[in-house]
């Protein structure tokens, strides 16, 4: 009978260790004592923190701002330059208006309504050597505080340069309804304190350039004119008039 043969002590499985050392390092476990970079797999790429895309952001709206900063300070400086050049190669003014005389022809109130009519001269002057102006028709409208007590108009016209032009019209209102208050204040007075508004538009020839029109109101304040007896003439104080120049740009909604 065959003899059996039983498995000794050296058949049994290596430890690791044991292996590592008896082959030579030949199996995948890292021998010990183990290396930090066997510990952690040197062979692992090395993490690198990606930037925040929030920084990218912030730099771009801060580019963003700064150069958006930096063309509207360069488009305002060449505005100013532009504009200097401007004023000293033509050196432009307002034109100025002025109230030559008012006369007050009529003046009726009744319980309800006011009947008037003002004959009235204004001068416009250009004061400019190379600016003209071009004025569309001017609507004129005249006040007692702030009762209205008539309308009128003046026709268009080209102010040329070192020009004065004397403009006259009829200011009137017949049967004009108004409020027994307001009619109660003109009855009172024996002297009326007017007020004239004149609005229009007005296009600028400069050279060869023509701007586009723009709107222009004329207020004269100070007029005082006594109120007529039946059909006698009236003329008004004027001397003491001022007339105010604005201009009446308008943007969008707005009128400045």
């Amino acid at each position: 009978m065959a003899d059996r043969v039983y498995p000794g002590p050296a058949s049994k499985p290596a430890t690791n260790g044991a292996d590592a050392a008896a082959g030579g390092g030949g199996g995948a476990n890292p021998a010990f004592p183990a290396t930090k970079a066997q510990l952690y797999n040197a062979t692992r790429p090395v993490y690198r923190p990606q930037p925040s895309p929030r920084r990218h952001k912030r730099s771009f709206c801060c580019s963003c701002c700064l150069w958006t900063t930096f063309l509207v300070i360069t488009l305002i400086i060449l505005a100013a330059i532009a504009g200097g050049i401007f004023y000293v190669l033509y050196r432009p003014e307002r034109p100025t208006f002025a109230v030559n005389s008012l006369h007050l022809s009529q003046f009726n109130l009744s319980a309800t309504t006011l009947t008037s009519k003002l004959n009235i001269s204004v001068s416009a002057r250009n004061p400019n050597k190379k600016i003209t102006y071009f004025y569309d028709p001017i609507t004129i409208s005249t006040f007692s505080g702030d009762i209205p007590v008539g309308t009128g108009s003046f026709p268009a016209f080209e102010h040329g340069t070192k020009n004065t032009t004397n403009l006259k019209a009829t200011i009137s209102t017949s049967k004009q309804t108004l409020d027994a208050g307001d009619i109660s204040k003109l009855k009172s007075k024996k002297t009326l304190p007017l007020t004239l508004k004149l609005e229009t538009k007005v296009k600028v020839k400069v050279g060869g350039l023509k701007t586009k029109k723009v709107g222009i109101r004329v207020t004269c304040d100070g007029i005082r004119v006594s109120v007529p007896a039946g059909k006698s003439l009236s003329k008004a104080t004027t001397s003491n008039v001022d007339c105010k120049v604005d201009l009446r740009i308008k943007i969008w909604k707005w009128t400045l």
